[in-house]
């Protein structure tokens, strides 16, 4: 067999290592590319929710939304400018989630009970594709061993964490919080769309920190009130304290709330909503109440309150009125006419 020169050989080498680092080159070269992209991906999709939020606020009647971080005192209607209102509105933002949906369950029914009016996204069964609304953290509770350590709604059938980092972990914590959120049943409609429902909390701003739970499912839902309610769940020590002590201040601020605002010689029409329009950071409306329908043993509401597409399911809170966990109600649409309608609640 012929044998290569050592200058033949030496020569192979350092074409190889020429060929290795031209390789090696090009492929930083690549996955910097690749981050720029992602990166000015990032920006677009902000660019783009940006540009969305500024366009809504330009719409006749939607000139009303105000971000939530920075909402003050002064957005409050001259005779509603009390702080303790004021603290009520902020403790609610914070209890305000985006509920962010991939799939359509086929059970959805083709119109609205007892109507001819199209039910939302019927005609999208079994399709993988994101739609957002709102929802409500409205209860919370701490588990240690499967045994409840606060909290007054709800049980638990588990000893141990359930959140999807547990599920897939040999050592699940035996500490964690679960948690209940009310929104529309139009946005989330039983167990297959729960099943791939992701909540994301304290999304006040543009770059808020992504704080997010993924593992959802559902307690039960009401086609006629159009009202939902899910359970999630998180062994986050931070997030489940933070939770605990949000619901804590909501309980003290509450009771101020009812019992300031409970004249029966005066009526209050002031009305608010906290929501994610368009999927992006949380925004706070304040409009009037208008009209109400009685139907299905319950009361449906009209109100002036700007929303948008990914304000389904916030909660609709008015003033002067109670709204404990069975007499609350949500956003369900709006009317040619220009005033927005909640699901169905029973108020006393």
């Amino acid at each position: 067999m012929h044998k290569l020169s050592i200058k033949t050989r030496l020569s192979r080498v350092k074409w190889t290592k020429a060929v290795l680092i031209v390789t090696v080159i090009v492929f930083v070269f690549i996955l910097r590319k690749r981050v720029i992209m992602k990166l000015r991906s990032q920006k677009v999709e902000k660019l783009i929710y940006t540009n969305i939020l500024l366009a809504v606020r330009k719409m006749q009647g939607h000139k009303r939304f105000i971000p939530a971080d920075k909402f003050t005192l002064k957005h409050l209607p001259e005779r509603y400018q009390d702080k303790d209102l004021y603290e009520y509105i902020k403790i609610i933002s914070n209890q305000t989630v985006r509920v962010s949906v991939t799939m359509t369950t086929p059970h959805r029914p083709d119109v609205w009970p007892k109507t001819t009016q199209p039910y939302p996204f019927h005609n999208m069964s079994n399709r993988r594709n994101l739609r957002t609304g709102s929802g409500r953290v409205k209860f919370i509770n701490k588990y240690i061993d499967g045994f409840k350590q606060n909290g007054i709604i709800g049980r638990t059938d588990s000893a141990l964490c359930w959140c999807k980092k547990c599920q897939d972990s040999d050592s699940p914590s035996n500490v964690w919080w679960e948690f209940y959120v009310h929104t529309a049943t139009h946005v989330v409609f039983d167990d297959i769309e729960a099943s791939h429902t992701t909540l994301r909390l304290f999304y006040d701003k543009d770059d808020s920190p992504v704080v997010s739970v993924d593992k959802v499912s559902l307690v039960g839902a009401n086609i006629e009130y159009d009202s939902c309610v899910l359970k999630s769940v998180t062994c986050d020590k931070t997030l489940g304290e933070k939770l605990t002590i949000i619901s804590e201040k909501y309980v003290n601020i509450w009771e101020k709330i009812t019992n300031k605002y409970n004249d029966p010689g005066r009526e209050y029409t002031l009305n608010f909503i906290v929501s994610h329009p368009h999927g992006c950071a949380k925004q706070i409306s304040i409009g009037q109440r208008k009209y109400e329908l009685h139907v299905y043993g319950g009361t449906k509401y009209t109100y002036t309150t700007s929303t948008c597409p990914g304000s389904s399911g916030a909660n609709v809170l008015f003033v002067g009125y109670n709204d404990t966990w069975r007499f609350d109600v949500v956003h369900s649409g709006s009317l040619k006419s220009g005033l927005n309608y909640s699901g169905v609640g029973v108020f006393y």
